[in-house]
């Protein structure tokens, strides 16, 4: 009985994931047919048989992860075949490195077994000699349409073409990432349960979306921060005062965000960088003549940014009617699609859950997003003497391809005007 044990792979590398078995219990294989497909962190392998016979034990399935020296499979073999078993092992220990294939990027890998190529056949093209989807994608289209007699058979059904589009470009994504940002690679997650038990649950929904879209902000927007205090005293006595005044009117609840929201609209008209998207593609900068306000709102299933459309024509009443409006029907799912989209520049707000500042991520393809803090009660330097006030912590984030720190504090400034003094505020009503 001849015990094949997982060959040493190449220099640094201990353990490697069964992708595929290329026999079942009881086939009949002979040596140097291909035997199993084995992946590691560097490249896929497909180790050949070291021996004829018959497949009487398989010690692994696809996506189990097999050490180096670990036996993975048994081969019942005839009597004169077993007497050369240590030396097909050193052959196949030998051998093993050196059918490695070039280096690819994992959904490269990955798009290859889908569409049942074998990585040694292809030519690289890629920077540092990596195989490339494009080169998949090549050889592909080239098996297609000239098949060769010689060709392994495939065990995968083909996708339909849809899927193969798709999953070509997610490839190339990653391939280019990976090829294109210096240290850029994604390592797989430690086993937890090593350590005690856990709980999965799917990333799904709203949390998902959210996920997304910060990768995306996260990767493509350099973020920069500009930090300020408002003094809101005199506004916070206005504020509660009308407040108790219409208590039970539509919009009577008047929050600070609506005062806020008042205020950025006018920072945006002052300073229209931050009302814009930049077009990477066309390599341009669009400036929106309008002005629509997203509001980040916690929903318990992760955040939404209702929209609201045109601030520059509403009063503070109606503002404050629409924030409420629009959070409720967030939290309980009954917000229309419509009322998600067009948003020129975001506010979150955290001061009512706690916490003196925050720096957010802007909800790309926008270039800007404000982050509220709490208000609190400090003591400040007002005309030589000291003296408490109610501030308000505002943190601009803002993408610094399309604006400067000079564009930033001019805005956060303009804003601190504003909110500090109430009657600038209903100017702009």
């Amino acid at each position: 009985m001849f015990e094949f044990k997982l060959p040493d792979l190449g220099e640094g590398i201990h353990e490697g994931e069964i992708v595929k078995w290329y026999v079942h219990l009881g086939d009949m294989i002979k040596e140097d047919d291909p035997l199993v497909e084995v992946e590691t962190d560097k490249a896929a392998v497909t180790i050949p048989s070291p021996a004829s016979g018959k497949v009487v034990q398989l010690g692994g399935q696809a996506g189990d992860t097999v050490m180096v020296g670990e036996v993975i499979a048994l081969i019942e073999q005839r009597l004169a075949e077993a007497s050369a078993e240590p030396e097909i092992l050193s052959e196949v220990e030998k051998v093993a490195p050196a059918r490695r294939p070039a280096p690819a990027a994992p959904a490269t890998r990955r798009l290859a077994r889908e569409l049942g190529i074998d990585l040694k056949l292809l030519t690289p093209t890629g920077p540092g000699g990596r195989i490339t989807p494009e080169d998949v994608r090549n050889f592909a289209d080239h098996s297609t349409s000239a098949p060769s007699e010689k060709a392994a058979p495939v065990e995968v059904e083909i996708p339909e073409k849809e899927i193969v589009e798709r999953r070509l470009a997610e490839a190339d994504y990653a391939a280019k990432a990976c090829a294109t940002i210096p240290f850029f690679d994604l390592e797989p997650l430690p086993d937890f349960e090593q350590w005690g038990p856990v709980e999965r649950q799917p990333l799904r929904s709203i949390r998902r979306k959210v996920a997304h879209k910060m990768v995306t902000s996260m990767t493509l927007v350099p973020h920069v921060a500009h930090m300020d205090e408002a003094d809101v005293s005199l506004l916070e006595e206005f504020r509660l005062k009308e407040r108790a005044r219409r208590e039970g009117q539509p919009g009577g609840h008047l929050t600070l965000l609506a005062f806020v929201i008042k205020a950025v609209t006018a920072g945006l008209r002052a300073t229209p960088a931050f009302n814009a998207t930049l077009d990477p593609f066309k390599e341009e900068i669009i400036y929106k003549n309008y002005y629509n306000i997203g509001i980040a709102v916690d929903t318990g299933k992760g955040l939404v940014v209702p929209v609201l459309h045109h601030t520059d024509r509403q009063s503070i009443i109606e503002i404050s009617t629409a924030i409420e409006d629009l959070a409720q029907r967030a939290r309980e799912g009954n917000i229309e699609i419509s009322e998600l989209q067009g948003g020129t520049f975001t506010i979150t707000n955290v001061g009512p859950l706690g916490g003196t500042a925050l720096i957010p991520a802007i909800n790309y393809p926008e270039v800007a997003i404000l982050g509220m803090g709490r208000v609190q009660e400090k003591p400040v330097v007002r005309n030589g003497e000291i003296v408490v006030r109610k501030m308000l912590p505002l943190t601009l984030s803002f993408d610094h391809r399309v604006a400067d720190g000079a564009d930033a504090a001019r805005f956060v400034s303009e804003m601190v005007r504003e909110l500090s003094d109430p009657n600038l505020l209903l100017l702009e009503t």
